[in-house]
């Protein structure tokens, strides 16, 4: 004779176990739904608006005239450039960052160039390119010249393919 054990059905034991189950799936949908709701949202909503004043923002005031020696080099970490005065008194400032990939180059006083470490470009004073792999000259920021104060408006760079004898900004002569 085979005796019966008197057993809850199954149904009555995982009632409790799936319950909490379904909760707590039904918890995460939840946070993965107001994840997707809010990213959306980000991506949507328009960017912060910058006020710069345009002139006083960007104007970066380098020094007086008198204070760059011709045939000088005077790098401005800040503003990411370097002020060149050329042989014949004239100014330009030209960008820290090389044509070809980004690099930053240095300029080196005793070979008179800028010497690209990442891929051996080299460029003159004028920033021409003197070793390829650089395809163009280093990009100029405007200069300007105002009461023998040399100012760069470092807010943008001006590419270029190659010096021309109309982008050097001459003091005026007294």
């Amino acid at each position: 004779m085979t005796k019966q054990i008197n057993s809850k059905p199954d149904s009555e034991t995982s009632t409790p176990r799936r319950s909490f189950l379904s909760w707590l799936w039904g918890l995460l949908g939840l946070a993965v739904f107001a994840e997707i709701i809010w990213l959306v949202a980000s991506f949507l909503r328009p960017g912060k608006k910058q006020v710069r004043d345009s002139r006083a923002a960007t104007l970066m005031v380098a020094g007086p005239v008198n204070a760059f020696q011709p045939g000088t080099v005077t790098a401005f970490p800040r503003g990411r450039f370097y002020l060149a005065r050329l042989a014949d008194g004239g100014f330009l400032a030209l960008s820290r960052r090389c044509t070809h990939l980004g690099c930053t180059v240095p300029w080196v006083a005793g070979e008179k160039r800028f010497l690209c470490p990442c891929h051996s470009s080299a460029f003159d004073i004028k920033g021409d390119v003197l070793r390829s792999p650089a395809p163009r000259a280093l990009d100029l920021f405007p200069v300007t010249i105002e009461n023998a104060v040399v100012m760069v408006n470092a807010s943008r760079a001006i590419k270029r393919d190659r010096f021309k004898k109309g982008q050097v900004v001459y003091p005026e002569k007294v």
